[in-house]
């Protein structure tokens, strides 16, 4: 076999583009099935060698097969003569003449074409399953995607594969996600892309096909419980206490009607925003139990009703929960929650202000944000705490390496990210969220806008309190609109009420 192939090899090198050729084929044959072994050991996991892998190999070996017939069709070129004249100098005619077995020559060519066709199935197919590994995502382009890379891997989402959101399913699919994923090799290696990168909202699969596998529409039936604590900025870091009864149900027959009723398929909402962005809406189109479709036209655009339907979005999961994966915090948020979780001690005074201001402090790049973070949490607590710098030693450790891995999170500026700047539309915190619809400038033709009322999607059990079990119960009360009264519990009144 070595010997035959050695052979064919000589006698395919007719002249310097066909030699090229053959050592591009056979170096990339032979390294990547070496490389590959090392690689399904284990030995070998780096994003940019899997590029080379099963990326650079592959093209090598495809280009040293181009140039072997472009190298003969330049030398039928140069000498007037026909292939059959050339191929009987390099292999003689007992390789040409077709017997009862077949040609010698044939044979070869087509027992190499074989093993060709093999090598490029298995580095396709090893490819394919290398490129749709969140590791590649995520690593791959690492100066671009790092930030979309560190968030996801502390999302809800870290152990749901990229592909499973962002590439459709079917060849389709498939072949405009390679298409696209080509273009933004361009555009890495050329510096051809925006910063920070656009979310990708017209390239999303419908949330149909994706969040829908794992989360049921039909299970949001009820109402849940969220309590979330508040820092104040005083020495004492005052923890504050809201609890809200999330209303989360469809709104279906038999059950409590939420905010989930947006995504029920008896309650279609479809809307057009201002360059299809999502966020400033030019009208809202809800469907009637009729079949009709109610507008609720922007009264500050007047020209929106000038888009026809082809520019209509049907709302679905990622029109709220656009940050579901790729999560980037608020700076006080941020804080509330490592504080809330014992990652920043409360006990440090004033640690709150201190660590809500060594965040917004602007730095220019990791090292010195590294560097100003740690000083403006130390140095203050040297100054003004001087006699207890020791025993709370540990303590300001563990609260400056909490809140540098905070800025590390969520600020990137090679990617010019700073706060604020991928916003959540999930509620009203960020940006406008809800209010993009419901907002009196939306109204129907009645003058009537989409209802505003808060407790449409929940009800405020406490708000601000100092001890966390203080809440708000209800009680029935038809004279109020959901047909519920609130009435403030201490702990002590809490206990009798239970007994």
């Amino acid at each position: 076999m070595r010997r035959t192939y050695l052979a064919f090899l000589r006698g395919v090198s007719v002249n310097t583009f066909s030699k090229l050729g053959a050592a591009f084929a056979t170096a990339a044959a032979i390294t990547f099935l070496l490389f590959q072994a090392l690689s399904l050991v284990g030995m070998l996991g780096n994003a940019y060698f899997g590029l080379v892998l099963y990326l650079g190999f592959p093209s090598l070996f495809i280009l040293g097969l181009l140039l072997i017939p472009v190298g003969w069709w330049v030398e039928m070129k140069k000498t007037g003569q026909p292939l059959r004249t050339l191929l009987s100098k390099r292999f003689g005619d007992e390789d040409l003449e077709a017997k009862a077995t077949g040609a010698r020559l044939l044979r070869t060519v087509t027992l190499f074409t074989a093993i060709n066709v093999l090598l490029l199935g298995a580095g396709t197919v090893r490819m394919l399953h290398f490129m749709d590994s969140a590791h590649f995502c995520g690593t791959a382009c690492h100066s671009v995607m790092n930030p979309e890379w560190t968030t996801y891997q502390q999302s809800p989402h870290a152990r749901v594969k990229c592909v499973e959101c962002h590439v459709g399913e079917g060849v389709d699919a498939l072949v405009k996600s390679k298409i696209n994923g080509a273009w933004q090799m361009v555009s890495a290696t050329f510096d051809l892309y925006e910063r920070p990168i656009p979310t990708p909202v017209h390239q999303l699969r419908p949330a149909r096909e994706t969040c829908e596998k794992c989360h049921w529409p039909d299970k949001f039936s009820g109402n849940r419980i969220r309590s979330y604590v508040h820092y104040e900025s005083d020495s004492t870091n005052t923890a504050r206490y809201t609890t809200l009864m999330m209303k989360i149900g469809s709104g279906r027959e038999g059950h409590a009607t939420g905010s989930h009723w947006h995504v029920a398929e008896e309650n279609e909402v479809r809307y057009a925003s201002v360059e299809d962005e999502r966020e400033q809406m030019l009208y809202v189109e809800a469907l009637q139990p009729d079949g009709s479709w109610k507008r609720y036209t922007n009264k500050k655009l007047a020209w929106c009703g000038e888009l026809e339907h082809e520019d209509l979005r049907t709302m679905d999961c990622v029109d709220c929960h656009n940050r579901a994966t790729h999560i980037y915090e608020q700076p006080e948020d941020a804080v509330d929650e490592r504080m809330r979780l014992g990652l920043i001690p409360e006990t440090l005074p004033f640690i709150k202000k201190r660590a809500l201001g060594a965040l917004l402090n602007g730095y220019p790049d990791e090292a010195a944000a590294m560097k100003g973070i740690d000083a403006h949490i130390r140095n203050w607590y040297r100054r003004e705490y001087p006699n207890r710098i020791a025993p709370m030693s540990k303590e300001i450790d563990r609260a400056v390496e909490t809140v540098q891995a905070i800025w590390l999170r969520n600020i990137h500026p090679g990617m010019n990210i700073g706060w604020g700047a991928y916003p959540s539309h999930l509620g009203h915190q960020e940006g406008e969220g809800c209010f993009r619809c419901h907002t009196p400038d939306l109204v129907d033709d009645a003058g009537e806008s989409i209802p505003m009322d808060c407790t449409l999607c929940h009800s405020i059990l406490a708000e601000d309190a100092i001890d966390p079990m203080e809440y708000l119960v209800t009680e029935p009360d038809d004279t109020t609109a959901n047909g519920m009264q609130a009435h403030y519990l201490s702990r002590e009144f809490e206990q009798s009420f239970r007994d």
